[in-house]
């Protein structure tokens, strides 16, 4: 039986395969939080804000997202963050 060539190994070249493979599942059940322009932002924002979910604070001009106590400057921001530990959350009631 002749010893395999060290070189013409492909088993590596598989592990690569596979993690990119598992990455790319990764990217198609996340939620893509890029997509969010101003617009949809304060209109998200307006909702959470009807939902007792976030706070305005005028005096400090933050809103303050109370479930995680986190504060934004931005509307941008907290959308982008509300979508993504929404996201987490369902992620977590689906492997269930």
């Amino acid at each position: 039986m002749t010893t395999p060539d060290p070189h013409d190994d492909t088993n590596a070249d598989y592990k690569q395969f596979e993690k990119a493979q598992l990455a790319q599942d990764r990217d198609v059940a996340g939620v893509n939080t890029a997509d969010i322009n101003d617009t949809m932002a304060r209109n998200l924002v307006d909702d959470l804000i009807d939902a007792d979910v976030v706070t305005p604070i005028p005096e400090e001009c933050v809103l303050v997202r109370e479930p995680s106590g986190t504060a934004f400057d931005l509307t941008t921001q907290l959308a982008v963050y509300h979508r993504g530990w929404t996201a987490a959350c369902n992620a977590d009631v689906e492997a269930e």
